[in-house]
């Protein structure tokens, strides 16, 4: 089953043969499919109005989506797989129907969407739902009219006391005295009577009746010729109609094997496309990664000229080594020269002139040395742009990071020329796109030719039909046809027989004269028998209607089946049932005297009451009709519920079983019981 319906959007649920037990939690949909599957076999009617305490079923199950209402059904009958499908036609829910047979497509006619539920099933719509549509909501059987109908048809018991039967059988041996079939006093007379009419209405009739039936018999060989023609006409048609269809379908077979040719010529490796599109997607990204990678290597400012020509490693480490050597020099120098000057000015003063000039060129030295030392840091810091050696450090990482991105992307450009060639990027992306379109074009072309090989020979060969002997002008369908030409063919032979017969007859009556005062006399006889007779079956009347107000109206087979299901269910505690005529139920258990209703009884032993007679009113009634049953044993104690469930495994060796529930005892229950 797959259904838009209510909750259920484009839900599928599919059943095995036998029992079937599906477990759900509340609100999952069991009841929708449920409802489902009666809407499809027996259509939703549209005529019912919601009412202050209840939805129809066309506004209760509207689906929730606001999608169509639609479903498919897909069965086995009659040894054929069957799909019904029913949709919205219009602002009809559900008015549009179709079954068809599901491999071939061909349309099932027997099925329409008045009568497929009652062909599928076996029963009415009403008797269907009370006898093997069992829900846990209305687990009771309800009266209906047509239930009762079916069930009078089955068997009727009457009251067992004897009085009756003996007073009928006093009456009607009696009436046999006058009249017993074809004997006693009135039907000898009345043979004697007819006898008498006949003969003499006979030899008016016989005559014309051999010139109607000589009449009939013309019309009836013209009417089977034309049939015939037309039962030739239509074998004529369908075998061009299928001759037909094979030639569009070796055409499209053709053309479908012409374009997977074309594109397996066209198609190129779809591998090898599909891994260039993946290098050049790596490619992208990578250059991706390397321009932000760039951008945020300018922001962090640039590089002075001597920094970027210096060399990286040793170099650096060196003139980081020199700086620090230099960088104290200059002050220790100016001081030493300050020194030696004091030193110089002081001996010069004391008159001690030699020293005082050597003082003084020591100082011209020292102040010498404290130039170029403090030159040489300087031009080490104007080289490296800082004072901070760190700093020079951190450059020349961000000069090793720039040389290593300008090789990344000299590689990067290198690979991806490798890889597109002479075009375009855009354009080798373009091509390889195209091929893998291609590849998939031919996947499409060869499921298409496969689909179409299949479907010519699906339709097998073409049947050779002769050509209609002259110009058909009926409309009827080929069962139609068989089954008038069959009967036009019975009625041909009765009427020649019956031709025989009254020839045979017109030479065996007597004259008109003799035939009317035999008539006279035995009318007289005949009156008298008959007041007799009418007082007679005046009383028979009496007494039948007064019969048929004390019989009771259901099968007795019926109750006896669902008490001996209900003994079963209940381990043998309950071992009586009765059936009322307004099908009401009655038990008695072991221990009591009396039968008490089910108002008495618990809530789970009523459900076992009503669940023992819905099986017995399915077996008589539905007795090849799927048995569904929706929560109908959520209310059954362990004990119990094993013994259900081992009546519906007995009754799914004969037809399909469906149990719908909430709880998981079921199907644990069942386990247990197979490996036990």
């Amino acid at each position: 089953m797959t259904a838009t319906f209510g909750k259920l959007e484009h839900e599928t649920l599919t059943l095995e043969p036998g029992l079937t037990v599906v477990e759900a939690p509340n609100e999952w949909g069991k009841s929708t499919w449920c409802a489902f599957l009666c809407a499809m076999l027996y259509g939703l009617d549209t005529r019912a109005k919601s009412t202050k305490g209840a939805l129809a079923d066309k506004e209760r199950y509207a689906p929730w989506s606001g999608s169509p209402m639609e479903g498919r059904l897909e069965v086995q009958w009659q040894g054929r797989n069957i799909t019904v499908e029913r949709r919205t036609r219009g602002r009809v829910p559900l008015g549009e129907f179709r079954a068809y047979e599901t491999d071939s497509g061909i349309p099932v006619p027997e099925l329409t969407a008045a009568n497929c539920g009652e062909r599928l099933t076996g029963a009415e719509q009403s008797v269907f739902r009370r006898a093997g549509f069992i829900r846990l909501a209305d687990l009771p059987v309800t009266q209906d009219e047509t239930l009762r109908r079916r069930l009078r048809e089955l068997v009727t018991t009457g009251d067992e006391s004897g009085e009756t039967a003996r007073l009928e059988q006093s009456l009607r041996e009696l009436r046999n005295r006058c009249r017993y079939n074809r004997s006693g006093l009135l039907p000898q007379a009345e043979e004697q009577r007819r006898l008498l009419e006949e003969k003499q209405a006979e030899l008016e009739r016989l005559s014309g009746e051999r010139e109607n039936v000589t009449h009939r018999l013309e019309e009836l060989e013209r009417e089977r010729k034309a049939l015939e023609n037309h039962l030739a006409a239509l074998a004529y048609a369908e075998a061009g109609r299928v001759a037909a269809l094979r030639r569009e379908a070796q055409n499209a077979l053709e053309l479908a094997a012409a374009r997977r040719e074309t594109l397996e010529r066209l198609a190129p490796n779809a591998e090898e496309a599909r891994r260039k599109l993946d290098e050049l997607q790596a490619l992208r990204e990578e250059w991706r990664v390397l321009r932000l990678e760039r951008e945020r290597l300018q922001k962090q400012g640039t590089t002075p000229p001597a920094f970027r020509a210096a060399s990286p490693g040793k170099h650096l480490e060196q003139d980081i080594a020199r700086y620090e050597r230099l960088k104290p020099l200059p002050l220790l120098a100016g001081i030493a020269a300050l020194t030696a000057w004091m030193a110089g000015v002081a001996l010069l003063v004391w008159g001690k002139w030699v020293w005082g000039g050597i003082a003084v060129g020591l100082g011209v030295l020292a102040l010498a040395g404290a130039l170029l030392s403090l030159i040489s840091c300087k031009s080490l810091e104007r080289d490296y742009g800082s004072r901070e050696t760190e700093q020079w450090r951190r450059e020349q990482e961000k000069s090793l990071r720039a040389r290593r991105l300008e090789e990344r992307s000299r590689l990067l450009r290198q690979r991806g020329e490798a890889l597109w060639g002479d075009r375009l990027p855009e354009e080798a992306e373009a091509d390889w796109r195209q091929d893998l379109e291609l590849s998939r074009d031919l996947e499409d072309a060869r499921r298409e030719e496969a689909r179409c090989r299949a479907h010519l020979e699906a339709l097998g060969e073409v049947r050779q039909s002769q050509t209609p002997e002259s110009e058909d002008s009926l409309t009827l369908s080929r069962e139609e046809t068989e089954t008038a030409l069959e009967e036009a063919r019975r009625e041909q032979h009765r009427l020649q027989n019956l031709l025989g017969q009254y020839q045979g007859r017109m030479e065996t009556l007597g004259s008109a004269g003799r035939l009317e005062t035999e008539l006279e006399r035995v009318n007289g006889r005949i009156q008298a028998l008959e007041d007799t007779y009418a007082a007679l079956n005046v009383a028979l009347d009496t007494l039948n209607r007064a019969q048929q107000e004390l019989q009771r109206r259901f099968a007795p087979r019926i109750t006896r089946r669902a008490g001996e299901l209900l003994e079963t269910l209940t381990g043998g505690r309950y071992d009586r049932l009765s059936w009322g005529e307004d099908f009401s139920l009655t038990a008695g258990a072991l221990g009591e005297d009396t039968q008490r209703g089910v108002l008495w009884r618990s809530d789970g032993t009523a459900d076992q009451l009503h669940l023992a007679l819905r099986l017995a009113v399915a077996e008589e009634l539905t007795p090849e009709a799927p048995l569904i049953l929706d929560d109908a044993l959520v209310r059954f104690d362990d004990t119990r519920l094993e013994a259900a469930l081992r009546l519906l495994q007995e009754e799914a060796e004969h037809r399909q079983v469906i149990l719908f529930t909430c709880q998981s005892r079921e199907k644990e229950t069942l386990a247990r019981t197979r490996r036990e």
